[in-house]
């Protein structure tokens, strides 16, 4: 058999973070009493008419603009004709074959179409733990039915699970940093598809996909695709057809189940919305949604490498939180010259660390540490003034106390000890009581200076100089 290679394109849908529905003014909302934000309209009463809601489609613009699509001059609003519990109107108010931007690209991955639509409800199976007078049944919460909805469509660009997980963590990042959506997975307001399919490597042709609906982590996305994945190549293997159907991925025990045949447009039946105009966005519409965007992460990314000559990897990490990209940018801009890639390293590193400590072990609000005092201890760690471990320790004191980073360091005790005639003792003190780690650097086995220098560390509280203890010890034993 050929070898086979992934062909995956996701499908996203991103709840607005609007105040009212996208047809009705019922407000919207997550965890209330079920069935409490519902209205005539939304519940698809005879003789009601939908109203857009002008701060999605504003919203909606913003992510087509971002994603550097072509906005359709007119979009139609179409009804998508299908029976579902979640569904009282028997169809949703969804767009089809005119979509309101299409073309557009995020990083290596073309955007096929992005469209407006309306969520359904919520529907909750009760299974054989939870019969209700005696059988099973399905729970419908209509509190969610009407939330606007953007959805992404993507080319079939993606060529493993785990690129996919990272590329929708990269969309996620982005639709967050433009304020529309807070693109929160456990609460449903992201909600990714995965349309899966292999073919023999090198090959232009697609095969035949199947879809995985609605898993609710990156972490599940990924593990989903690469079950699916398996599953297509041993059916490949055997010589069995792959069919086209939507399935579901349990992430308890790894498997996938067949929810129903997939769906083909001509199933759903698309026709026109009668009661609905078609969206004609104005030059001033369009104008508002381009300036209102901020840097997108990928621009951030893509300035940090080329420019900064930061890793990529620091590079997400910091694009990912425009306030630890503008903190570190801040940082950069203070006196001493660190090198952008330690002042990344940095920020999201010990000083993440030492912000985490003070909300979840100190109980503060929101832990700071102003930029030119970490500017200060890059730089005293870089003229040797103090060790890593030190200003490991300083970090968490100055983010609860504040203070000069010197005068602590005074006061602390945490100046760091190079002197060699005050390290000799200890470091002699560290062989004798490490003889079998001493036996194996006389060996040749590096790595177990390791032990020896530990010890060091622990008696000096950190405050030995790293280098000069690695010399002495290699003095020593050589």
């Amino acid at each position: 058999m050929a070898e086979l290679e992934p062909v995956i394109g996701l499908e996203i849908h991103v709840q607005l973070s609007t105040r009212t529905k996208m047809f009705c003014g019922c407000e919207l909302s997550f965890g209330d009493e079920p069935n409490v934000h519902t209205c005539p309209v939304c519940l698809a009463h005879p003789g009601v008419l939908p109203v857009p809601n002008e701060r999605a489609i504003r919203y909606a613009l913003q992510i087509a603009v971002a994603l550097e699509c072509e906005v359709a001059p007119r979009s139609i609003f179409h009804r998508k004709n299908y029976f579902y519990p979640d569904n009282p109107k028997a169809y949703q108010i969804s767009q089809y074959d005119v979509p309101l931007a299409t073309g557009g690209r995020l990083g290596d991955v073309r955007i096929h179409r992005v469209h407006l639509e309306e969520d359904a409800a919520k529907t909750i199976h009760v299974g054989e733990s939870g019969r209700i007078h005696g059988s099973a049944a399905s729970l419908v919460d209509f509190n969610r039915a009407g939330t606007p909805l953007v959805e992404i469509v993507t080319e079939p660009d993606l060529r493993g699970a785990a690129e996919a997980a990272e590329w929708a963590k990269l969309l996620r990042t982005t639709v967050r940093q433009l304020g529309v959506s807070d693109v929160n997975m456990e609460e449903g307001s992201l909600r990714v598809d995965a349309n899966v399919s292999v073919r023999p490597a090198g090959s232009d042709e697609l095969g035949v996909k199947t879809e995985l609906k609605n898993m609710n982590s990156f972490r599940f996305l990924e593990r989903g695709v690469e079950a699916e994945l398996a599953r297509q190549r041993e059916l490949t293997d055997a010589g069995e057809p792959v069919v086209q159907e939507t399935l579901h991925f349990h992430p308890g025990d790894g498997t996938l189940t067949a929810l129903r045949s997939k769906e083909e447009a001509h199933d759903y039946r698309y026709l026109p919305e009668p009661d609905l105009v078609p969206l004609a966005p104005t030059e001033a519409m369009l104008s508002d949604a381009r300036e209102s965007l901020p840097e997108l992460p990928a621009a951030r990314i893509a300035r940090y490498e080329t420019e900064l000559k930061v890793s990529s990897e620091s590079a997400a990490l910091l694009a990912a939180d425009p306030g630890a990209a503008a903190y570190f940018e801040q940082v950069l801009e203070e006196p001493g010259g660190a090198d952008a890639q330690t002042v990344a390293n940095w920020v999201t590193g010990e000083l993440t660390a030492a912000l985490r400590q003070a909300r979840e072990k100190d109980g503060v609000d929101e832990p700071s540490l102003d930029p030119g005092s970490l500017a200060t201890v890059i730089e005293l760690v870089r003229t040797k003034a103090i060790s890593h471990g030190s200003a490991k320790q300083l970090l968490p004191t100055l983010v609860l106390e504040g203070g000069d980073p010197v005068e602590v360091v005074e006061r602390e005790g945490l100046t760091q000890i190079s002197d060699s005639s005050e390290l000799e003792g200890i470091v002699d003190a560290a062989l004798e009581a490490n003889p079998e780690a001493a036996e194996q650097v006389r060996s040749g086995n590096g790595k177990a200076i390791g032990a020896i220098v530990g010890a060091v560390m622990k008696k000096t509280k950190g405050r030995a100089d790293g280098g000069e203890v690695n010399r002495l010890i290699k003095e020593r034993l050589s």
